[in-house]
């Protein structure tokens, strides 16, 4: 990765690595069982996604979970290990007719954020929160695609910063 010393000489068009930058990474992912056939595409996509840009199965790790509010504890489980550049949490919440959504969605997601400053451990967010079924089933191997990009692009940048300190 090239050294940047000002803010003048980054390209912000394109990613500091090119998503082919997985070689050598290890990777967590926790995926929710709720919602399965979502959750399973996610992965499906995800892992594809990690593999293509060459992440070894043996450097992926694949921790089930029952739902969206399990994500963090097992990423903060992942995360103190120290074995993971990068960690990403894949589920799906999908808004009922009671507030449970609103909770399990902004209390996942913050708590996501909570586990990735206090470890320093990069976390892809692909907790998908849709209005039905149909959004969720569109945009799921996209997010699933996305998240193994954003995890390999900032387990790259952070190392290569960490390298520069």
């Amino acid at each position: 990765m090239a050294r940047y010393e000002t803010l003048q000489e980054f390209d912000f068009s394109t990613p500091a690595e090119p998503a082919t930058a997985g070689r050598g990474l290890r990777i967590g992912i926790v995926v929710s069982r709720f919602n399965p056939d979502i959750c399973r595409g996610l992965s499906d996509a995800c892992v594809a996604a990690l593999r293509e840009a060459g992440v070894a199965d043996s450097d992926i790790t694949i921790a089930s979970v029952p739902g969206a509010l399990e994500i963090p504890l097992t990423l903060l489980t992942l995360a103190q290990s120290q074995r993971y550049d990068a960690l990403i949490a894949l589920g799906a919440v999908i808004r009922g007719e009671t507030y449970h959504f609103e909770v399990v969605s902004n209390d996942a997601c913050r708590a996501l954020m909570e586990v990735q400053l206090d470890t320093g451990v990069p976390i892809a967010n692909g907790i998908l929160t849709t209005e039905d079924d149909d959004q969720a089933l569109a945009r799921m191997t996209t997010k699933g695609i996305d998240c193994a990009r954003a995890a390999i692009e900032m387990a790259t940048l952070l190392n290569a910063l960490e390298e520069q300190r």
